[in-house]
């Protein structure tokens, strides 16, 4: 058995976080005040350090705690996309809460221990350090979402959350308890020695359910209903918080799932993901045409997005999940940049939401309008912007796995999709101007100009992201 030191050196970002939120909470509760005070900074350096120790670590991959958490290049990548999705959110948020007056300091707490979550869960490499990472993950989410007790859309939204939350959790949970009973290991690696290829049907059963409650975090269909309603009534760095680092830790979790547990169950998981592929492609795409909250929008928009990023899991592959680490990577870019563009929709101090609010943004800020158009153009997918590589390596994923069907469908239900995306920007462009957006702060103008600028000129030099995805990608298989 591993000696503590080297267990705590292969979970040191881990290890970080837990000793952070504990020093926080004391601060906290030491300082004796409700505002945030320094706590968003104190989050941010020890998240930041979370994401140093990954960047700079010398040790290889590992497997301790008794086989419960894994230490792989996977696992780091997917943390670091995780972690910088926290630290973007934090960076955004102070502005906003403060002028709704909700700048309590339980914020960056909640962000820091639902991050660790993430972490574990990324690594987990058994059922148990599974629902461990899943659960420690959620209970920080449910009360982030209804951080605002006075809103009533704020508290319906983390309501509606925590209850169908529950009920997925319960699902994933029953789904790990079959997995346990069938095969009789809690290991991925053992779940898989156990089951051979000639799955069972209660294998099969226990593997549906747990997809399942990894769906729900997904957020892809049939497991979507809770995003548009959560998504709008949640305050909008929340928003930003769902729509990036957890999908990162979701999808990180279900491909290590599905790629080390069943391995020999391939021709079963693969019809349940290409189904959940296509309807949230579907979903995503024909849904949003009709809304006029860009929150909701964005909601249906993070449905397609999971869609065609599960069009890469299907395959089956290292290149598909090669592909997989490209889109998110290239998929919480875009979408931090468009909620920093979301949260700079501020008139008289306060803000707003509506599509028409964009109207004429041409011509009262040009540099807004030209970094949004961009991001609707990357999202959209249409080349050379960095969302077209990150389709391009999905869809050609499935075209080497002779998925053609699948990859036929996602180039049409991506087309569908461009509508809504290219309707903002009419708006933008071709509308009578509203009134003027309050200037935005520093770091709101810094995302939004930062990622505009990644997406444009990611074809420039694409090879360090397509390279450390590649080296993930091999280090699961």
């Amino acid at each position: 058995m591993e000696t503590l030191h080297i267990a705590l050196t292969h979970a040191l970002p881990e290890t970080i976080l837990a000793v952070g939120v504990i020093l926080m909470v004391l601060i906290g509760a030491f300082r004796g005040k409700a505002d945030d005070g320094p706590m968003s900074e104190i989050a941010v350096v020890v998240l930041g350090a979370a994401l140093v120790a990954i960047i700079l670590k010398t040790t290889g991959s590992g497997i301790v705690f008794d086989n419960a958490f894994i230490d792989d290049r996977f696992g780091d990548f997917m943390k670091a996309l995780s972690l910088g999705g926290s630290i973007v959110t934090l960076l955004m948020a102070g502005d906003f809460f403060r002028g709704q007056g909700i700048n309590k300091f339980e914020f960056p707490i909640l962000i820091v221990l639902a991050t660790l979550g993430m972490l574990m869960l990324i690594s987990a490499n058994g059922l148990i350090a599974l629902y461990l990472g899943l659960e420690l993950m959620s209970l920080a989410l449910y009360v982030t979402a209804a951080l605002s007790r006075d809103d009533a859309r704020a508290s319906e939204a983390g309501l509606k959350y925590f209850v169908l939350g529950a009920l997925s959790s319960g699902m994933l949970l029953y789904g790990a308890s079959l997995l346990y009973g069938f095969s009789g290991a809690v290991s991925f690696a053992g779940i898989a020695g156990a089951i051979g290829g000639h799955p069972n049907m209660g294998v099969i059963f226990g593997m549906v359910f747990l997809v399942a409650g990894l769906a729900f975090k997904m957020s892809v269909v049939p497991f979507h209903m809770w995003t548009p309603d959560v998504y709008e009534g949640a305050p909008t760095p929340v928003t930003a918080f769902f729509a990036s680092a957890p999908k990162v830790a979701a999808v990180a979790i279900a491909t290590r799932v599905i790629y080390t547990a069943f391995p020999g169950a391939t021709l079963q998981w693969q019809q349940l993901v290409i189904f959940m592929s296509i309807a949230s492609m579907a979903l995503g795409s024909f849904a949003a045409i009709r809304q006029d909250n860009i929150k909701r929008l964005m909601a249906y928009s993070s449905i397609g997005h999971m869609g065609f990023a599960l069009v890469g899991l299907a395959a089956g592959t290292a290149e598909g999940v090669q592909g997989v680490l490209i889109y998110m990577a290239i998929y919480i870019v875009m979408t931090l940049g468009t909620f920093a563009a979301i949260l700079s929709m501020r008139v008289a101090g306060h803000p707003v939401e509506k599509i028409s609010d964009l109207s004429g943004l041409a011509k009262t800020n040009g540099t807004m309008a030209f970094f949004l158009a961009m991001l609707m153009v990357s999202l959209s997918g249409v080349p050379p912007l960095a969302g077209f590589f990150a389709k391009w390596y999905v869809f050609l994923a499935a075209v080497e796995a002779k998925l053609f069907g699948l990859a036929v469908i996602g180039v049409l239900l991506s087309t569908v999709a461009a509508f809504y995306y290219w309707r903002i920007i009419k708006v933008m462009y071709f509308d009578e101007a509203a009134p003027a957006f309050d200037r935005p702060n520093l770091t709101l103008r810094a995302v939004l100009a930062v990622s505009t600028v990644s997406m444009l000129l990611y074809w420039v030099y694409p090879a360090p992201l397509v390279q450390a995805a590649e080296g993930a990608a091999k280090s699961l298989f």
